[in-house]
């Protein structure tokens, strides 16, 4: 699914920084996961490989958004 996207806002220490972590192909996909005090966000393929990863301190994070891909770009790749 081209188009998903996560938004992280993290405190880095006086001023907020944004990044993204985007699926840059069509069939990938981006999976958060939350353990142990620690928030990783990964682009996945369709056979569940890791191709990228990043992972933040749960503490630190001030806003996580998701942007799902668009119902029409998921029937059109598919």
């Amino acid at each position: 699914m081209k188009g998903d996207r996560v938004e992280i806002v993290i405190d880095a220490g006086g001023s907020p920084r944004t990044y993204e972590v985007v699926a840059t192909r069509a069939g990938r996909r981006v999976e958060v996961t939350t353990r142990r005090g620690l928030v990783e966000v990964s682009e996945v393929t369709r056979s569940g490989t890791s191709v990228r990863t990043a992972r933040f301190m749960s503490s630190r994070i001030l806003a996580l958004v998701e942007h799902p891909a668009d119902e029409n770009q998921r029937k059109s790749s598919a």
